[in-house]
């Protein structure tokens, strides 16, 4: 479906947080809060950081990974770009999400378009290189609740799966197909529904459906849920068993980001791991010091108990059963890909500002971090109701009160203000104040009374008038209101709540369109609407 393309500055939206606005502004008290600023020619020193510091080993390990995922036939595109990684000269351009169901909200879509769009721009740069878009899967991640449900055309659909409780991506998809699927509208594509019904966990399902929508572009997907991916761990594990280093590092930073006027975005513990089960939970490690010469750590709603050495032998012997948190889990991505730059949310911006020392503790270069492309995608419906109210795309982002002002006076409303009124009303009670004064200061509290009531009076005739005034013009403003609840759901974003099957039933193009539009390092807020 045929679409036309605008920007605005992220600031403009009124969206997004003020770090985020801040970083895109460059303003300098960000700056050494990150490793280099998100811009082309800046690629060059990040390709040659990333090589010198990329093992041939660690290419290795990773395309023997991808391989035993994705077994013997994968998609072309993808199949090419899996040759290409085993090649030094081939770098990745990396996104992460949660494994929400049937993709969850329109931002994860964004990411990815991101990371693939900003692939292509960087080989025409860089033609000597190549570079492969990957989305990393939080398979580890054991949150459900944020994950077990999404809504679709004002209806949300839930999942309720046993076991829950450990990596979300090891779920079995028991029930799925009866309590999801067969209750999705018929318009659904069929690749939402094979993904599911052919998929043994919910990992491997999001894998299919992310290969069924990006597979053509190459996109990788990744689930580093794997012990032979885990083994890149040990050093790591070592050192943070050992001294506790991600704490320390963050705790550092904190104290910056804070005197600097930002707030932390998330918490470092003392030990930023979790502890795989034999149950198959998830479960946080916790120090506990009872000596000078004595750590023990103790696996959260267990009995368990190991001293620092045990830790450090099961961590050589069986790194996969350790799970990085928020903190450690994005060293172990650039510890397993040849990776250049990570492409995020604000909040997630805001997060890996806090690890700029964690990465330079273990030794790691720290990728180039870019807010990902975020967008409102405005239907041919919508787009003529705007039009019809007088509206621009950028106007609609302001709040509802000053469009039905704006909208009002297109429409002729005279608009209602008692407020000089209110003033001469003030002023005749301070002149009867200063007479009560004068001859008896006993009935000043009772000349304020009434003048009190007098005001509340008069603004209340204000509300009754400016109310007549309205509704004149009631359908105008009952439009207006309706259509800014559709294109912001809840108050908030469309990306934020609606699903990409909001749009893709009607435009079966939309992805190739998102590609077509996003400028990633432009570093603006895209508005897509249909012709």
């Amino acid at each position: 479906m045929p679409t036309t393309c605008s920007t605005l500055s992220y600031a403009e939206t009124g969206a997004f947080s003020g770090l985020l606005t801040d970083y895109l502004a460059q303003q300098p008290a960000l700056a050494p809060f990150y490793h280099r600023w998100p811009a082309l020619a800046n690629f060059a020193a990040q390709i040659a950081e990333k090589q010198a510091g990329y093992s041939p080993a660690a290419r290795q390990r990773l395309v023997a990974a991808l391989h035993d995922q994705y077994g013997p036939a994968p998609a072309p595109a993808i199949e090419a770009n899996l040759a290409l990684l085993a090649q030094e000269t081939t770098f990745t351009v990396t996104t992460g999400h949660q494994l929400n169901l049937l993709t969850g909200p329109l931002y994860f879509i964004y990411k990815i378009a991101t990371a693939i769009k900003l692939s292509r721009q960087l080989k025409e740069t860089y033609p000597q290189y190549d570079f492969v878009p990957v989305y990393w899967m939080a398979t580890e991640d054991h949150d459900f609740a944020e994950i077990n449900h999404f809504s679709l055309f004002g209806k949300t659909y839930s999942w309720d799966a046993a076991g829950t409780g450990g990596p979300v991506g090891r779920l079995p998809l028991d029930g799925f197909a009866e309590q999801l699927l067969s209750q999705l509208p018929p318009e659904v594509p069929a690749a939402f529904h094979e993904a599911y019904s052919t998929s043994q966990t919910l990992a491997e399902a999001t894998r299919k459906l992310t290969d069924a929508l990006f597979g053509e572009f190459g996109l990788v997907t990744l689930d580093a849920d794997r012990p032979a991916l885990k083994q890149a761990l040990v050093p790591l594990l070592e050192q943070e068993i050992t001294a506790q280093v991600s704490n320390a590092a963050v705790q550092a930073t904190n104290a910056r980001l804070t005197a600097a006027g930002y707030k932390p975005q998330v918490y470092s513990r003392p030990l930023n791991l979790f502890f795989i089960t034999d149950d198959g939970k998830r479960e946080r490690l916790e120090p506990d010091t009872t000596g000078a010469d004595c750590v023990e750590v103790t696996v959260r709603n267990t009995a368990k108990c190991h001293s620092q050495a045990e830790l450090l032998d099961l961590a050589r012997q069986h790194p996969e059963q350790f799970s990085p948190n928020v903190v450690l889990r994005p060293v172990y991505q650039e510890l397993l890909l040849p990776n250049l730059a990570y492409i995020g949310g604000a909040a997630e911006v805001a997060y890996w500002f806090q690890l700029k020392d964690v990465f330079a503790a273990f030794g790691v270069p720290m990728p180039i971090v870019l807010p990902r492309n975020s967008a409102q995608y405005i239907s041919r419906a919508n787009a003529g109701k705007l039009k019809k109210l007088g509206l621009t795309t950028a106007e609609i982002f302001r709040p509802l009160a000053d469009l039905k002002k704006q909208v009002g006076a297109a429409l002729g409303q005279e608009e209602v203000s008692l407020k000089e009124q209110q003033e001469a009303l003030a002023a005749a009670f301070q002149q009867v104040q200063d007479v009560a004064q004068r001859l008896d200061p006993t009935l000043v509290k009772m000349v304020a009374a009434e003048a009190q009531k007098a005001a509340a009076s008069l603004a209340g005739l204000e509300k009754r008038l400016s109310k007549a005034a309205e509704t004149k013009h009631e359908t105008a403003y009952t439009q207006l209101a309706v259509l800014k609840d559709k294109l912001f759901p809840g108050g908030g974003l469309q990306e934020r709540s609606e699903n990409v099957l909001s749009i893709m039933i009607n435009n079966p193009d939309f992805i190739q369109d998102l590609l077509t539009a996003f400028e990633p390092l432009a570093l603006e807020f895209t508005v897509l609407e249909e012709q």
